[in-house]
């Protein structure tokens, strides 16, 4: 019997929970760690109709980027998230896994994953994390830092992670044909890292939750900036995790089945 706990494990080896930032909420959201695992479903976010889908296909198991919660709460209403959620939890017996930091700081983990997609070359970290706990040979650290293979203008580059990421827009600052071969990126919301990003050698930083200051001060460097948002830059998560862990229970003889809901959508519209 597989249980809660054993998935638990197998993330740990994926995306090691004790390299998370300590104001995250990474691993078990709600649910027991005895509880029998067949199905898994994997989302980006804890949502109600992620909830739901899990429901419906009676799922033991909901994986997830985001935390359930990332701040404790003062209550627990089951009329509203996070208690609707944690209601389909206790009630239908799915636990709630998130692997959320660490995923991104991992070796092989989320911002690797981001920079194969758009292209990026001898991909090093971006922010050495010394409160990491792992060995230092090991490649964990907020961000990665790259090249492309062929220099290129800004505006290229930028049609290129369009394509790379299937997006629609995204937002800009900088010259458009400002010459770009070493790029900067950090998944979600990066914008706590900009001083790293003028003090690199980087011409271009790609993040998500760009506030306008910060895009003016990126100006003032005569650098570029591309905002893919929050969800343009994690979405990609879902495959990410789907495929790890596909990988890792395979290689662990378990028969578990795994689902990714992939309704999610960014919650942002462009009109």
């Amino acid at each position: 019997m597989v249980k809660t706990k054993d998935i638990l494990e197998l993330l740990n080896t994926i995306a090691p929970f004790n390299i998370a930032e300590d104001w995250d909420n990474s691993g078990l959201q709600a649910g027991n760690l005895n509880w029998e695992v067949k199905k898994v479903m994997i989302g980006l976010d804890v949502s109600m109709p992620l909830m739901i889908a899990a429901k419906e296909w009676n799922s033991d198991l909901v994986l997830t980027h985001h935390p359930l919660m990332i701040r404790p709460e003062k209550s627990i209403d089951f009329d509203k998230m996070p208690g609707s959620a944690i209601e389909i939890s206790a009630k239908q017996k799915i636990s709630i896994i998130s692997a959320h930091t660490n995923l991104d700081k991992a070796n092989d983990g989320l911002n690797d994953y981001f920079a194969a997609k758009i292209g990026l070359k001898k991909v090093k970290i971006f922010f050495i994390d010394n409160s990491s706990l792992m060995p230092t040979d090991e490649m964990i650290g907020i961000g990665r830092i790259g090249v492309l293979e062929s220099p290129m203008v800004l505006k290229q580059f930028v049609h290129q992670i369009k394509e790379n990421l299937n997006l629609s827009y995204l937002r800009v600052t900088g010259d458009m044909q400002l010459p770009v071969s070493k790029i900067a990126v950090c998944t979600g919301s990066g914008g706590s890292f900009l001083d790293v990003f003028l003090k690199s050698d980087a011409d271009v930083y790609i993040t998500g939750d760009i506030k306008y200051h910060e895009a003016r001060l990126v100006e003032e460097y005569s650098k570029g900036l591309i905002d893919v948002g929050h969800f343009g830059s994690e979405h990609m998560a879902i495959d990410l995790l789907s495929g790890k862990l596909s990988q890792a229970i395979q290689s662990a003889g378990l028969k578990i089945k795994i689902k990714s809901f992939n309704k999610e959508k960014d919650p942002f519209t462009i009109v």
